[in-house]
């Protein structure tokens, strides 16, 4: 069986790489106070943010929302209360692409206390989950893909082979699978070495929430051999094409920017930079 050759040793960071480094991990640009669940913190919200939804956000009537010294905190089922601001955010215009679909809300320490529409992680500060795949040939180049242009963020930036976001009803295994099927039509059985990579870790301004919203996310990253003869194909629709590319050609590309930040932050330690 043949393996894709070790990366290179890491030798001095190029400046585009650190300028994307330090692109990727921004203080909020304005003061924000805690979001929490009783005593847990699960996000961060501008101080005024939630006055404009929190008559609105409701769970049989009840007000869902309390402002505290210097903090927010969401009452009762933090569930049902986090998912009746989304509504709320969503009626008010300030909630991110609406996809019917919950995610994690977790401590500080990581640990699940509740789910939220994902449309409304950005707004809140919540901290979410992503997944991506580095898929490779034999000979250790790189396939990648270009994203549809009519996705709501990035639209024809190019990304690694698989990139999604881990839901609440996945570990991050099943999100590797789901994702890898949807975007390349890929099965995990059938690829090789199937191994972790690392983790990124983005921190930035978003502008959901009429640009008071905020993202954490931690991305988890494997990479895995492309048998011979396997071609990527898209099932999704979310995806506009597919490119296998060797290191000399991907590197110009990442970075004249031509790649989302996470997928070149991710390749940059692929490739060992």
């Amino acid at each position: 069986m043949n393996a894709a050759p070790l990366p290179a040793a890491r030798q001095e960071t190029p400046p585009w790489l650190d300028r994307l480094r330090r692109e990727a991990d921004v203080p909020p640009q304005r003061p924000r106070v805690p979001l929490l669940a009783g005593a847990a913190v699960i996000g961060s919200v501008e101080p005024e943010f939630l006055f404009r939804v929190a008559g609105d956000a409701l769970v049989r009537g009840r007000a869902v929302l309390q402002q505290r010294t210097d903090a927010w905190e969401v009452l009762g089922d933090a569930s049902e209360s986090l998912n009746a601001v989304a509504q709320a955010l969503r009626d008010a215009g300030l909630a991110g692409a609406w996809r019917n679909e919950q995610l994690a809300v977790c401590d500080t320490q990581g640990r699940r206390v509740a789910t939220v529409e994902r449309a409304a992680v950005r707004p809140l500060g919540i901290t979410t989950s992503a997944v991506h795949l580095v898929g490779l040939t034999s000979d250790g180049r790189v396939w990648v893909q270009q994203r549809a242009l009519n996705k709501s963020n990035d639209p024809g930036l190019w990304d690694t082979l698989m990139g999604g976001m881990v839901s609440a009803a996945d570990t991050l295994v099943q999100a590797l699978a789901r994702e890898t099927w949807e975007e390349a039509g890929l099965r995990l059985e059938s690829l090789r070495t199937l191994t972790p990579g690392g983790r990124v870790t983005t921190r930035r301004q978003a502008q959901d929430g009429g640009g008071a919203g905020y993202v954490v996310e931690h991305i988890d990253w494997f990479h895995a051999i492309v048998p011979d003869g396997l071609t990527p194909v898209n099932q999704d629709g979310e995806v506009a094409q597919f490119r296998l590319l060797s290191r000399d050609a991907l590197l110009p590309q990442m970075a004249a920017g031509a790649f989302t930040t996470e997928a070149a932050l991710i390749l940059a330690d692929h490739l060992g930079l």
